[in-house]
């Protein structure tokens, strides 16, 4: 008999709304306090200045309000947790759609008017409105887990880029942890090995004898931040491991092949 269908995890709609909502501002007031120097350095993705960064993070704010400004899609095509593999093919048409709504701003014009344009937008719809999206329609509701993913692994980049310290809201941060934890286990199902996040996270994943008691014999663990930055391709599974980032254990316990999930 077939193991049963895993439940998909649920998230508190309004917790994510609330956690969106702060890293959002989070990052409008570090913006706010970089300088030329810091914002005319490479951001370390792509062609990108640490500038461009900041405006691209806030056309995330912006194509969300632009998004529910047009009319509803019929039903969802795509979960939440579907979405971390659909992104890539996409990378240059949104760099050139963030290019064209935002081009000719200053930034903490750009961050004012986004930021609002968000909240009227988020005020006004549920999370079962279905968005008609490039990468398939989705609900406003799992769509804001994924806005969780691409605030905090932003604001990491500038952080890292300019030097910055601008937080990561915790809810955020473990939305973003959950679902990309969540996406490994769907891209290699199985039961052989327990990868571990703490403390938001433990999945299992890779086809093989599956775990049932006692200290499961493969298990990866490391932290949130550590885990992100590799399922994103920010850093690569032999630098972690060499810097002692990531803690493997067992034959099966190598999560190299399967990363990132997403660049």
């Amino acid at each position: 008999m077939p193991p049963a269908k895993k439940k998909p995890r649920a998230y508190d709609p309004a917790k994510i709304r609330a956690a969106v909502t702060a890293q959002f501002g989070h990052v409008a007031r570090g913006v706010a306090e970089l300088g030329p120097e810091q914002l005319a350095r490479p951001s370390g993705l792509g062609a990108w200045t640490v500038a461009e960064l900041a405006a691209h993070i806030a056309w995330i704010a912006d194509s969300l309000a632009a998004g529910l400004a047009r009319p509803p899609a019929a039903v969802p095509e795509l979960t939440a947790v579907e979405w971390p593999f659909a992104t890539a093919s996409l990378a240059g048409k949104i760099s050139e759609a963030a290019r064209e709504t935002l081009a000719g701003a200053p930034l903490p014009e750009l961050y004012e008017r986004a930021g609002a344009g968000m909240a009227r937008a988020l005020e006004a719809h549920t999370g079962a409105r279905v968005l008609d999206l490039w990468i398939g329609d989705m609900t406003l509701a799992d769509f804001l887990v994924t806005r969780t993913v691409e605030l905090v692994v932003h604001t990491d980049d500038l952080n890292r880029a300019a030097g910055a310290d601008i937080p990561l809201e915790r809810q955020a941060l473990a939305a973003c942890t959950r679902l990309l934890a969540d996406a490994l286990a769907l891209k290699a199902p199985g039961g052989s090995v327990e990868v571990r996040i703490p403390p938001f996270a433990v999945v299992q994943c890779i086809e093989g004898p599956r775990h049932t008691r006692g200290t499961p014999p493969n298990v990866v663990e490391t932290d949130p931040l550590t885990w992100i930055r590799l399922a994103t391709g920010r850093t690569d599974w032999a630098a972690a491991l060499d810097e002692a980032r990531v803690r493997a254990s067992g034959e099966r316990a190598d999560l190299s092949a399967l990363l990132p999930l997403m660049s």
